[in-house]
């Protein structure tokens, strides 16, 4: 925005009358919405400003509707492993019906449900898109050219999440390729996907589209699948993916792509030439805060958002951050989280309540974001991880070791499934006694990662959790497995 563009825009705000609420909120999102939720539950009067849907991404775009399409995939491939039932699900899904669900899921992409929660916690909302201009000043320029100015007495939060970050590769735009919204909104299934990242929306989409009849060329840059996991849940998910009757290629990039009569081209710098009906890129994301007015309180448009453990963005005393935007962990979990910690902080410092900044697990401190950021991948396998690999460990400094067990140890994991594949590892800090970090892989762990978390951020010691008895015969008998391991 230039300095014409700015002044204009505030002379514009000044005509208008200013309406007060003690928040602003920018963005409708999950993230969004709890932070809306935590103050007016502290009698914060709020306003949340939404362009799009109320409910954000993950509602309608990402979390939803992508685990919708993958539950039919995972439901399948576990009773194939079950005796008894595995003739009987040997055709293919019905993929109207999967479509169907998923948008129903989806509330067929309408948001009066959400609007209407936001509704009965008393926060007004306002459709349109909303600028910064200046200290505590939002304006809101609404669907119908009207213009709303809204000032906040305590605080204007940025929640406005993230976008699918496209490479500059000579002719995508003419190929209109797919993000993660056509990924999981898609009406129809491709004949052939080509999916290039591999990453969790990388893996989690081939999983969803092969399971639902697409032939699948997954082309990743790097050495393996899910790299910021520790190594062998990446390995674990591209042999399920090779079984499955996708394709995985490694050390692979795409240089260039084009659309010839409908069909898809892509160039790779291996040489190849491959065709599809469409081509998914999922090599990343960058923060919404390109158009949202930054440069009219000295900071960079389209930049992430650094924050203090409150969520207040560094060198502010009245703007947050939340979710997405600050870069801290691009997760809807861990952004409502956030979300709760904000309003917890932005509430007390409304009430002149000191935080309870020397108390790093306190109410007004998203430490968590440092030390126990728990994530599921919905493949299958399934990959879950909590706190720091083995790797981050060891650069963070700690004194670590390692410790692995194979599922196939696991008396419930048999039962579960026949051939049950899987592996878990706990980071021991050997100084501490207490568990940096753990990792499983396979079917159904998605549902032991909560017993991890609480290990991790509590910093339960070894000890202790050899008094927390696993109930027999279950999968989370890993636990007594890792333990013995550890014990030796």
């Amino acid at each position: 925005m230039t300095d014409t563009e700015i002044t204009e825009t505030t002379e514009s705000a000044a005509e208008a009358t200013a309406i007060e609420y003690d928040v602003v909120v920018l963005g409708a999102g999950p993230v969004g919405e709890n932070v809306a939720d935590r103050t007016r539950a502290a009698g914060l009067s709020t306003a949340v400003v939404e362009s799009e849907l109320v409910g954000g991404e993950c509602s309608y775009w990402a979390c939803m509707p992508s685990k919708a399409l993958l539950r039919p995939a995972i439901a399948r491939a576990d009773a194939r492993r079950v005796p008894g039932l595995r003739h009987l699900v040997d055709g293919p899904l019905d993929a109207a019906e999967v479509l169907a669900h998923r948008d129903y899921e989806t509330s067929h992409w309408k948001d009066d449900g959400q609007v209407g929660w936001l509704d009965s916690v008393g926060a007004a909302l306002y459709r349109g898109h909303a600028r910064l201009a200046g200290t505590r000043r939002v304006v809101v320029d609404a669907p119908d050219g009207g213009r709303h100015v809204l000032t906040a007495r305590r605080a204007v939060v940025v929640a406005t999440g993230s976008r699918a970050l496209l490479p500059d590769l000579p002719g995508l735009a003419q190929v209109r390729p797919w993000t993660s919204r056509e990924a999981t909104s898609a009406q129809q299934v491709p004949g052939r996907l080509i999916v290039v990242g591999g990453g969790v929306v990388a893996v989690e989409m081939a999983t969803a589209w092969r399971s639902l009849g697409s032939e699948v060329t997954v082309l990743v840059r790097g050495k393996g699948l899910l790299p910021r996991m520790e190594p062998f849940a990446g390995e674990l998910v591209a042999e399920a993916l090779v079984e499955a009757g996708a394709e995985v290629r490694t050390g692979t990039s795409v240089t260039a792509v084009s659309r010839e009569n409908g069909t898809v081209v892509a160039l790779t710098d291996t040489g190849d030439r491959l065709e599809a009906d469409e081509i998914l890129f999922a090599t990343g994301r960058a923060p919404r805060t390109d158009d949202i007015g930054l440069d009219t309180v000295g900071l960079e448009p389209g930049s992430w958002l650094p924050v203090d453990d409150s969520l207040r963005v560094t060198g502010s005393e009245w703007l947050y951050a939340v979710g997405d935007v600050n870069h801290r962990a691009l997760l809807t979990h861990q952004g409502k989280y956030q979300a709760r910690i904000a309003g917890a902080a932005i509430a007390a410092r409304a009430a002149g309540v000191p935080l309870l900044e020397s108390d790093p697990w306190g109410a007004h401190a998203a430490t968590a974001d440092h030390a126990a950021v728990p994530q599921v991948v919905f493949t299958d396998p399934e990959a879950a991880a909590v706190g720091l690999s083995l790797a981050e460990a060891e650069q963070a400094g700690h004194r670590v070791r390692a410790v692995d067990v194979e599922f196939s140890s696991v008396a419930g994991a048999g039962l579960y499934a026949d051939g049950y594949r899987g592996r878990a590892r706990m980071v021991v800090d050997l100084d501490r006694e207490i568990l940096r970090g753990v990792t499983f892989v396979g079917p159904a762990v998605g549902e032991l990662i909560h017993s991890a978390t609480v290990a991790v951020a509590g910093e339960v010691p070894i000890g202790r959790l050899w008094h927390a008895v696993p109930s027999y015969p279950t999968i989370s008998e890993v636990w007594l497995r890792l333990l013995e391991a550890y014990r030796g």
